[in-house]
């Protein structure tokens, strides 16, 4: 057979010479061409990896950007919720529109507007830094020259140190124009332009290169995009970090008339600094877009076909002739006609409706957590916005990556079938969500804060806070209930204000000023002594520092079990449906996530975390501004409780899935399955079949899934 083939080809190659030497040409012409689409798909390629390194970047920066925002414009979390989730309404607002007609258009410049769009949102959500005023918190000043020192609790109305604070309404109103309650919108509008300028990305640019790479290169060309933008959340997380360490004002006031530091309660860093550097990166991504052709040359194995084998039949029949404009009219009657029933074939395979529902109770459950984790690091363990998110970039992302590779590593070293890929699909959930239980032993206590969760004698918090922030220490005192600049005494126990610690003068400024005579500071131990603060939160119990480092290993584990059920999920969400109706499958459940889960569960998540608000703020404008202090138990409560009823909801789905694929496998389906299997094991199309198995575990990563953990 081997020579006879050889033969076979030998004089078919002699036949050709004899009969044109123009084949040599053509040869040549078909090696240049090969050789063309090779270094414009590489070019794309490049191209696009850096851009879903930039979309990653922008969208994690958004996350670690929360409480800056909240602090920057004091609005509540479930307001920052609304925000957050505005990228999924920009998102959904185009979606259907750029993944149909974006096909049949010139698709890198759609990806390169797409591009300068996503900029544009990233520089709208910074323009607030410009216009408004600059940011004030609430400090006192202890010392008006080297000589007079001012006494915090001020006896008389008329001191002169309160007349100097109290403006004219008409100042108060002209600074409440100035500093835009309500610019705020502009950074949800941003983040709704940004949603936009992403939706081109992924769907034209993956199907751009299945279409033009042959098929054994596209599971690695799709893998080596997806690995790029895991990398992207790493950036986002730690430029987080390094711009939280900068003042909020940077540039515009002098830094050394800012009396706070980075690890005060007020400090808000420079939130804004980081989504221009994410505008500028985003730019330059999108330029070699628009230098790229809207063809490439096909590959030689698949020139005589136009679809892969991934394919599915629904869009190989619609678009099987696209090059034939007569037949337009007739694809779309034949798609309009088909939609229906396709819909209802959809919608009655229980395995697939059962599966959408867990994965929709599910990512409310993730979605929620991860928008809300550096804020909950923040207040249950005390640790400064800076912190919070070095350690989720730098270890939490990275665990999500290997979770991700590691359920495709077993998908395909033990070439698990459906029904083990719901098992295993199952298997993580479960293990994670029992992990994540144990963090409820992992909190801290609540501070000891004076009126608030502890009296002024020393007795745990009672009823009406707002009353109880007064006593008779500081009676003789006209302090204000609404004032937040709380000072540490050195008995242990913090005080919302110096005035409201009874202090009666002080020494030094800024972060180095020092309060004494403090009738308040004396009365749990003697009445009769007086004593000393300093400027800042008291810190936490001695054991919130352990308590931190247990809740990181465990949170890195959770991160790594959760994900390692992605992949297996998603290929079970592939092959529980028919071929025809892959692509419309896909679509829906992406449409279901972003409704059902991205945009609702920022919303209420910050709703239930406001409900552990002890002490809210108010706005210069009146209103209430943005919370100052939380229960840390209720928090723990509210945000880890929330996540697991979610989670233990879609756990069960997870199991109604597999019953019904059990219900459905017969013993002889599995026999004729596992016989093909070693029917074909060691031959060459078992090679081939497995090459496109890898294939589908490699493209079916979901895109958002480093952002979500």
């Amino acid at each position: 057979m081997e020579i006879s083939s050889k033969e076979n080809t030998q004089l078919f190659s002699n036949t050709i010479l004899l009969v044109d030497r123009s084949s040599f040409k053509s040869e040549s012409s078909a090696s240049k061409e090969k050789q063309s689409c090779c270094g414009g798909i590489k070019v794309f390629l490049g191209a696009l990896s850096f851009v879903y390194f930039a979309k990653a970047l922008s969208g994690s920066y958004l996350k670690s950007t929360i409480t800056q925002i909240e602090r920057r414009f004091d609005i509540p979390s479930s307001l920052v919720g609304v925000i957050d989730g505005s990228f999924e309404i920009g998102n959904l607002l185009i979606i259907i529109l750029v993944s149909y007609f974006g096909a049949k258009l010139h698709r890198p410049r759609i990806i390169g507007a797409g591009c300068l769009i996503m900029s544009a949102g990233t520089f709208l959500i910074a323009m607030p830094q410009f216009f408004m005023g600059r940011y004030e918190y609430e400090r006192f000043p202890s010392i008006i020259n080297s000589t007079v020192s001012i006494s915090p609790c001020l006896k008389d109305k008329s001191q002169t140190l309160l007349s100097a604070l109290e403006k004219p309404q008409a100042k108060i109103n002209a600074g409440c124009e100035k500093g835009g309650s309500s610019m705020w919108i502009y950074v949800l509008l941003g983040n709704l332009l940004r949603g936009i300028g992403e939706t081109p990305i992924q769907p034209l640019g993956i199907t751009y290169i299945d279409d033009y790479t042959i098929e054994e290169n596209a599971a690695l060309y799709i893998g080596c995009v997806q690995t790029v933008a895991i990398i992207g959340p790493i950036f986002g997380f730690l430029l987080g970090s390094l711009c939280a360490k900068l003042y909020v004002d940077i540039g515009f006031v002098d830094l050394d008339s800012v009396t706070i530091t980075h690890k005060d309660v007020q400090w808000v860093g420079a939130w804004w600094l980081g989504y221009l550097i994410a505008g500028v990166i985003s730019v330059l991504a999108g330029i070699p877009f628009w230098f790229l052709p809207k063809h490439l040359p096909k590959p030689e194995g698949r020139k005589d076909s136009s679809t892969s084998s991934e394919q599915s039949e629904f869009i190989t029949e619609d678009n099987k002739d696209h090059q034939k404009s007569y037949q337009q009219n007739v694809k779309i009657a034949e798609m309009e006609g088909n939609f229906l029933p396709s819909l209802k074939n959809l919608f009655g395979n229980p395995v697939y409706i059962l599966y959408l529902c867990a994965s929709i109770i599910q990512f409310n459950s993730l979605i929620g957590m991860v928008t809300y984790k550096p804020k909950y690091i923040e207040q249950q363990y005390g640790r400064t916005s800076s912190q919070t998110n070095f350690v989720i970039g730098l270890i939490n992302i990275p665990a999500v990556a290997f979770g991700i590779f590691s359920g495709g590593l077993i998908m395909k070293k033990f070439r698990i079938n459906v029904l083990g890929a719901a098992k295993l699909s199952l298997g993580s959930s479960f293990f994670g969500y029992l992990l994540l239980l144990s963090l409820f032993a992992m909190g801290c206590e609540n501070s000891d804060v004076a009126g608030l969760t502890v009296s002024y004698h020393g007795a745990k918090q009672m009823t009406d806070y707002e009353q109880a922030l007064y006593s008779e220490c500081n009676s003789g005192c006209a302090c204000s209930k609404n004032d937040w600049d709380p000072i540490c005494g050195e008995n242990g126990v913090t005080y919302i204000s110096a005035c409201l610690a009874g202090c009666h003068a002080s020494n030094g400024s800024g972060e180095h000023t020092v309060f004494f005579n403090c009738t308040c500071v004396g009365t749990l131990e003697s009445p009769s002594q007086s004593s000393s603060a300093v400027v800042g939160l008291c810190q936490k119990g001695n054991e919130c520092p352990k308590m931190f480092l247990y809740f990181l290993v465990i949170s890195v584990i959770t991160s790594y079990t959760l994900s390692v059920g992605g992949t297996p999920g998603y290929i079970l969400l592939l092959r529980c449906i028919k071929p025809h109706l892959k692509s419309f499958a896909l679509g829906i459940y992406t449409l279901a996530i972003r409704v059902l889960a991205g945009i609702p569960a920022p919303v209420y998540f910050g709703m239930a975390i406001d409900t552990a608000c002890l002490k809210w703020g108010s706005k210069r404008c009146g209103g209430r501004g943005a919370c100052k202090l939380y229960d840390s138990s209720a928090l723990r409560y509210v945000y880890l409780g929330l996540t697991l009823v979610l989670g233990t909801v879609s756990i069960f789905f997870s199991v109604a899935v597999l019953w019904v694929l059990r219900k459905k496998s017969s013993p002889q389906d599995e026999t004729l399955s596992t016989n093909r299997e070693r029917g074909t094991r060691g031959t060459k199309s078992r090679k081939t079949n497995f090459v496109n198995s890898d294939h589908l575990i490699q493209t079916t990563y979901w895109p958002e899934k480093e952002t979500r953990l």
